[in-house]
């Protein structure tokens, strides 16, 4: 009983996120957390029917993350212990994720995250890679951190180079109900430097989830879609679906939480 208790308070600690902060929600994750992943800084293969087989990053994209890996704690939410972002750098980071929002041609919106509901988070507005309402990376303001989802090939490139590691339940087959196979976390810049890296990693989010190069090497880069596809695709709107354009209660995006 006394270790329940203390493990309890610690699952409190962690935050907000998207497993509600009650005792019900305790058991949630402790039922989880036994069929969760055991080594999360080993990459998912690549399925054979993935097209592309490459990613959006080069084998060069990234250098290798100075220093030891954080402490990263919890499942639902998951949350970065150590080495978290100073407030000024988090700002910079998310100035960064509302500057690609803020260009029409990225064709992305801001709202609350789906996944956590709690945070910031950058949206497709025509998603071509299922995530939970076409989101494609939220910010932790508690921490600095983000959550994206990533094509296999880049989030192996960022967990060798020290930059993330895998979420826990990002298994696949079933336990997408919760979030995509290739959902990772992105560890808090700790200076503008690593904020830039953290930002070149969004763009390869993007890529993923939109088929948007935001890099400026040209929309659809080898995701087989061509620029009738990407035109057609944004003329059904559908982020006036997914924003709710013309309702009331839509949340915006809460960077500053």
């Amino acid at each position: 009983l006394l270790y329940i208790q203390h493990d309890y308070k610690r699952f409190l600690s962690l935050g907000p996120g998207g497993t509600p902060s009650t005792p019900l929600g305790y058991l949630k994750i402790k039922l989880l957390s036994l069929i969760s992943l055991r080594d999360p800084l080993r990459p998912a293969p690549i399925p054979p029917h993935f097209r592309p087989q490459q990613g959006y990053l080069s084998a060069t994209a990234l250098a290798s993350r100075t220093g030891t890996r954080p402490v990263v704690q919890g499942i639902a939410p998951q949350r970065q212990r150590t080495q978290k972002s100073p407030a000024d750098v988090y700002a910079r980071l998310v100035g960064e994720l509302r500057l690609l929002a803020a260009e029409p041609r990225n064709c992305l919106v801001e709202r609350t995250s789906c996944f956590e509901k709690h945070s910031s988070g950058l949206f497709a507005s025509t998603p071509i890679t299922r995530t939970c309402g076409g989101e494609i990376c939220h910010a932790h303001p508690s921490d600095g951190s983000m959550h994206m989802s990533l094509h296999p090939a880049d989030a192996k490139i960022v967990l060798e180079r020290g930059w993330g590691e895998r979420h826990p339940l990002a298994k696949g087959g079933w336990f997408r109900r919760f979030v995509p196979r290739e959902f990772v976390l992105i560890y808090a810049p700790r200076c503008e430097d690593e904020v830039e890296v953290a930002v070149g990693i969004v763009k390869a989010a993007v890529w993923w989830v939109s088929g948007v190069d935001v890099g400026g090497e040209g929309e659809g880069r080898d995701r087989g879609l061509d620029a009738q596809t990407l035109v057609k695709a944004r003329s059904e709107c559908v982020a006036c679906r997914l924003h709710g354009c013309g309702r009331k209660g839509v949340e915006k995006m809460v960077g500053d939480a």
